[in-house]
């Protein structure tokens, strides 16, 4: 709804910015990150924004770029991460090594961030290795880990069930192999 707004710097307390647009002040939760790039209060910003509207309140985000807004939107799809986890995650990494870290399966550099713990890292790495542009896309074996996942497995049952199974399977027989193995535990 409202994807970018331009304005004047009011105030910077992070997390939070206070952007005049035009004698409207909009307040906006931020990464960290953003603050060492922005200009000083009194200067002139242009933020792109994500508006979630929840039944008791209307939340403003604001990202320095798309591409960062862009990972804000994929990281609050992911069970159990919020907007603030989301916004911790892009404050504890810049934009691009937070893919890289979710494509190369990094969930040390994942779990050091305040709020994710190993299962989060490791749920992180499944549901969103192959929607951030790298390594996954198009893996069977990640895609039906991804399916278990959805289907209410934890990460470590889902990837326990897909290992034990042999390799060059379609998609469809690693899910349903793996949900016989599943059953019988």
């Amino acid at each position: 709804m409202i994807t970018s707004l331009t304005g004047t710097i009011l105030q910077r307390r992070p997390p939070w910015l206070w952007l005049d647009v035009q004698g409207v002040g909009y307040e906006l939760e931020m990464p960290l990150s953003g603050f060492y790039q922005m200009p000083a209060e009194g200067a002139a910003l242009t933020v792109h924004t994500h508006l979630a509207i929840r039944e008791d309140a209307h939340l403003l985000y604001g990202f320095m770029t798309v591409a960062e807004r862009d990972i804000f939107r994929l990281l609050i799809r992911v069970n159990g991460i919020g907007g603030k986890v989301a916004l911790a995650c892009l404050s504890g990494l810049p934009a691009e090594r937070l893919s890289q870290a979710v494509a190369e399966g990094d969930t040390a550099q994942l779990t050091a961030i305040p709020g994710i713990g190993p299962k989060t890292a490791e749920r992180l790495v499944v549901e969103l290795r192959d929607k951030m542009g790298r390594g996954g896309a198009g893996d069977p074996r990640q895609e039906a880990i991804a399916a278990l996942l959805t289907l209410g497995y934890k990460p470590a049952q889902a990837s326990q069930a897909i290992a034990g199974l042999a390799d060059g399977l379609g998609l469809e027989d690693l899910i349903r192999q793996s949900l016989q193995n599943l059953s019988r535990h």
